[in-house]
């Protein structure tokens, strides 16, 4: 069986191709950055860490592969990003091996996944990793699920997949792809 995150790029490869707009919308260590970037020649990576930056700029140059990284947050993805987007990705949570204390919230990744929403193409998807077992995530899991629970089924079909018996509070994934 595939894991969440494998499932996510699993489906955003199905869709993806070399001149698709990509966002990842939380870059952290790179890896999102560094897959997308495998696909499509037009990716844009969001971080607010200037850690999350170096990292994924590293990352990037070992796998010969380029993406345009924003030291800024998601929320302001339109200041970026002004074409339609084919995907992006989202990791909610904290960046591993940093200060634990800077999350993501709902009051950004709200308005940032509400953004991208509006620029997704017919036929594109968005992949959100939900990490929630640390202070704040149970609170920003429950403002996404809630939000993309009321998203209009003739627009939108929305799938929910992650292990049920597993403890620790496992991530999970909810996969976006936007029908009309």
């Amino acid at each position: 069986m595939l894991r969440p995150l494998e499932l996510a790029h699993h489906l955003l490869a199905e869709i993806i191709v070399k001149d698709d707009v990509v966002v990842d919308a939380t870059m952290g260590q790179g890896f999102d950055t560094v897959f997308l970037a495998g696909l499509s020649d037009a990716v844009v990576a969001f971080d607010v860490q200037d850690l999350a930056l170096e990292m994924t700029e590293k990352r990037l140059a070992e796998n010969k592969r380029q993406a345009k990284l924003i030291l800024d947050g998601h929320e302001n993805v339109d200041k970026y990003v002004d074409k339609p987007i084919k995907a992006a990705i989202f990791n909610l949570g904290y960046l591993p091996k940093s200060d634990k204390k800077v999350i993501t919230q709902a009051e950004t990744t709200l308005p940032a996944l509400t953004k991208m929403l509006e620029l997704l193409v017919t036929g594109g998807r968005i992949a959100l990793m939900i990490y929630y077992g640390h202070e704040g995530g149970h609170e920003e899991r429950d403002a996404v699920l809630s939000v993309v629970s009321t998203l209009p089924q003739k627009t939108y079909q929305v799938m929910r997949y992650g292990g049920i018996n597993q403890i620790n509070q496992p991530p999970f994934l909810v996969m976006i792809e936007k029908l009309a």
